[in-house]
């Protein structure tokens, strides 16, 4: 492997920086190195480090905010890539026109609900609590109070890792689904378009302090990632209520701890343990399964853990 990053290394010169502390690229903060890492700032930089990683036989992770995201303790031993101002954009329509956004997927969701609403555009206040990207948000299909993606995507122009070419895809073919799609993990979203409707931009702008409000009120700051496990019975049964009622708010191992707070999140220390959070989240389950007999799902992506239950770059 050792040979595979030199040679994608000397392959991508000044755009890469080797053994890249991971824990700054995500909202756990844990996590060990990445052995390469790239900022890219232009498309014709994106398919250079696509084909280097091909061409190396490397795993390659893009990241946006890397807020579902965690990383072993261990060496990553492939590229990790953050997109950069190329996919930052956000357009915003005149009031006499259709009202559609176009959206980079490096632009973080809580600043396209801002700025929407701003705007007088209706229908993405919902995201304004999701620490996330576009890009990743489409492909988990990120939701929350009442609404998802799904409800105002239009398409996304992607790289996709099938045909190696940038494609136009409408919803339709993305195969979204609650908290999922049909993305792959090596595909890689560039920008999208949104259907939002013209309305009373201080009406949206009081609904999203409303729903910040609650989000303070309700969940948990510090280190996590967010909503763990996807809720098994959408509308009808919570993980957070299942983890719960299992008696494990406040369960810790090492360095990790369910909240107190809301049981759905797992929180992790300062300088603590991937490996920790990770403990923590198979304990979960566990319980839960024997408890309750529902079969918890995780939201978080799991990169560079060595257990075959959690491939390199992908989704539980």
């Amino acid at each position: 492997m050792s040979s595979n990053i030199e040679q994608a290394a000397l392959a991508l010169g000044d755009l890469a920086q080797r053994h890249f502390p991971v824990s700054t690229l995500t909202t756990y903060k844990v996590g060990g190195t990445a052995a390469l890492f790239c900022r890219v700032n232009d498309l014709a930089t994106l398919l250079k480090v696509v084909q280097v990683a091909k061409d190396s036989s490397l795993d390659l992770v893009v990241l946006g905010r890397g807020s579902n995201s965690l990383f072993a303790d261990t060496e990553f031993e492939g590229i990790v890539a953050q997109l950069g101002d190329f996919a930052q954009h956000l357009d915003l329509p005149q009031e006499t026109d259709e009202c559609v956004v176009t959206v980079g997927s490096a632009v973080a969701l809580p600043v396209m609900a801002r700025r929407t609403a701003a705007a007088g555009l209706c229908g993405f206040e919902w995201a304004v609590g999701v620490p996330g990207t576009i890009g990743g948000a489409i492909k988990m299909n990120a939701g929350g109070h009442g609404s998802d993606i799904d409800e105002s995507l239009l398409s996304v122009r992607m790289y996709s890792s099938r045909s190696g070419q940038i494609c136009e895809m409408e919803k339709s073919d993305l195969g979204l689904r609650f908290r999922g799609s049909s993305i792959a993990d090596d595909d890689i979203v560039i920008d999208a378009t949104f259907q939002l409707t013209w309305g009373d931009s201080e009406r949206a702008l009081s609904m999203i302090d409303d729903i910040v409000k609650w989000r303070r009120e309700n969940q948990p700051g510090g280190q996590n990632a967010g909503s763990v496990f996807v809720n098994p019975v959408p509308g009808e049964v919570a993980a957070g209520e299942l983890i719960d009622q299992s008696g494990l708010r406040g369960f810790r191992i090492g360095t990790a701890e369910v909240s107190t707070k809301h049981a759905n999140f797992i929180q992790a220390d300062p300088d603590g343990c991937a490996s920790d959070v990770v403990a923590v989240m198979e304990h979960v389950k566990k319980v839960v399964k024997d408890k309750h007999g529902f079969d918890l799902r995780s939201e978080v992506r799991l990169i560079g853990f060595d257990d075959g239950t959690r491939a390199r770059g992908s989704h539980e």
